[in-house]
């Protein structure tokens, strides 16, 4: 396609010096028509439209990549996620004064107007648990430290902390709005004005995005079933796909030669979830038989995406905080078996598995199943729509569940995750664990103790980190799945026309 365009471009040129004696004009003509072919719009169908484009809303995937695009945070993360400057840099002034200085130059809003520091605070007081104006974001009780924002002037911002916390910067991820536009209570979530590399056009069937530089237009169309996005892309109506897909179909599409396939490691990490308040749970010989009865590397093998890995803990290998030496739980049912012995437990032990509707979900289950048996345990599966399932979780209603933590950066999750003042709705320790020896650990933020203590007891038992991949037409360039699967790459993709 590259060399066709580039002949097109030759014969074009030899035309336009009056070798064929064609008019200028129609070579202007021409020309036009060939770079809009070069910004034919690139639809990227997916498994989920966003659900908002106002980031201090926004909490599924979907709606927290898109809006990555938009809008520019103060804060981002490296490949190793540390906090690293985006927006603006940051010094700590005090451990309960933090200033940031935004970047020169900087982008302006898509609006036109200038992005300045009372911007910045505009958008964190809205989000100030002490100013109450978003009491239904559910972003404010990150917040809820913060005691004043201070413009020092267009280009300086002073945040001050009731208490000190030398993870604030990490927490200022939320993309800036304008002031001006605050004020008018704009309605950000079906309108949205931000100074990212993508700029908002229109959303009705489809969600449709511009970017900033070069005017391409990209749009986002939901397309639930993962059969009917594999068929638009083989017959040309969607350019991109990303994720969601089972293994079956990302290798067919590994067969189609109008499909480049992208692979790359994952970070989002998969776990089987314990209620430890169950009696028979409580028991950690009976946590550690669990873990021992489930093959991970059979199940990565036959029924994941390529780059899918074993894991440990939450944060995977590449994080700053990582602990190498974790040994793996692996696959022996004989152990199983007897460390249920050793408990008294009559076997088979019965156990009780939620999970969601989604296929894919249900297929784990069914191979944990099977797997379980030869080590004494009866694993009954109740499948359950996503609200319904989602809500006995944090209710504390099951004795286990599968889920996935998306997107996670920080090493706070563990406390979060695991510390005993964080049972919901005060935090996400849903499995209700209480451990004086790990709150301790937390406390100092010593998190590679902290981490070594989790595997030991096992208040939850890691799965896999699954891998990521991208699926897209031959003439799409420039895009790469990412490890958490976020979409930046929407700021450089290209394609040329079919």
């Amino acid at each position: 396609m590259k060399v066709l365009k580039l002949l097109n471009e030759f014969w074009l040129g030899l035309l336009c010096f009056g070798l064929f004696f064609l008019p200028l004009s129609a070579c202007t003509q021409q020309h036009q028509n060939s770079q809009n072919a070069l910004q034919e719009e690139i639809v990227f169908a997916v498994a989920q439209a966003p659900l908002t484009l106002d980031p201090r809303y926004a909490t599924d995937a979907a709606s927290e990549r898109v809006n990555r695009l938009i809008y520019q945070s103060l804060v981002d993360f490296d490949a190793h996620s540390k906090p690293t400057a985006s927006l603006a840099t940051w010094k700590e002034i005090s451990p309960t004064e933090y200033r940031f200085t935004l970047n020169k130059p900087r982008a302006l809003f898509h609006n036109q107007t200038a992005l300045n520091a009372r911007d910045v605070k505009a958008t964190y007081d809205s989000l100030s648990d002490s100013l109450a104006t978003l009491k239904d974001s559910p972003h404010t009780a990150e917040f809820s430290n913060i005691q004043q924002v201070k413009a020092l002037d267009d280009d300086t911002i002073l945040f001050t902390l009731k208490q000190p916390d030398k993870h604030f910067a990490s927490k200022l991820i939320i993309g800036i709005l304008p002031a001006d536009l605050l004020a008018k209570n704009h309605d950000f979530s079906h309108q949205p004005v931000g100074s990212g590399a993508l700029k908002f056009v229109t959303w009705q069937n489809k969600l449709t995005l511009q970017r900033v530089k070069d005017g391409q237009k990209i749009s986002l169309l939901e397309v639930k079933d993962p059969t009917v996005r594999v068929l638009k892309l083989l017959h040309g109506e969607v350019d991109l796909l990303q994720g969601d897909l089972p293994p079956e179909l990302v290798k067919y599409l590994q067969t189609k030669p109008e499909v480049k396939l992208k692979t790359s490691i994952g970070a989002n990490f998969s776990y089987l979830g314990l209620n430890v308040q169950d009696p028979i749970l409580q028991n950690l010989k009976v946590r550690q038989a669990i873990a021992h009865a489930i093959d991970r590397n059979a199940m990565i093998t036959k029924v994941m995406v390529p780059n899918s890995r074993v894991a440990s803990a939450i944060l995977p290998p590449e994080h700053y905080t990582n602990v190498s030496n974790l040994p793996l739980y692996d696959y022996n049912p004989a152990l199983a078996k007897q460390l249920l012995i050793d408990t008294g437990i009559k076997l088979p032990l019965k156990l009780i598995y939620k999970t969601s509707t989604d296929a894919q979900r249900v297929r784990f289950a069914t191979i944990m199943q099977a797997q379980m048996q030869p080590a004494g345990i009866d694993l009954e599966i109740r499948s359950l729509d996503w609200g319904t399932f989602f809500n006995d979780v944090k209710q504390g209603d099951f004795q286990l569940f599968g889920l996935t933590w998306v997107g996670i950066k920080t090493p706070e999750i563990y406390t979060k995750a695991f510390g005993s003042s964080s049972i919901p709705p005060k935090g996400f320790n849903r499995g209700r664990y209480a451990d004086a020896s790990l709150d301790a650990l937390l406390a100092k933020e010593n998190w590679p103790a902290a981490t070594m203590r989790i595997h030991q007891q096992l208040p939850y038992i890691p799965l896999w980190y699954e891998g990521q991949f991208a699926a897209m037409r031959k003439e799409v360039d420039n895009y790469s799945p990412k490890p958490d699967g976020n979409w930046d790459d929407l700021a450089t993709i290209t394609t040329y026309a079919h």
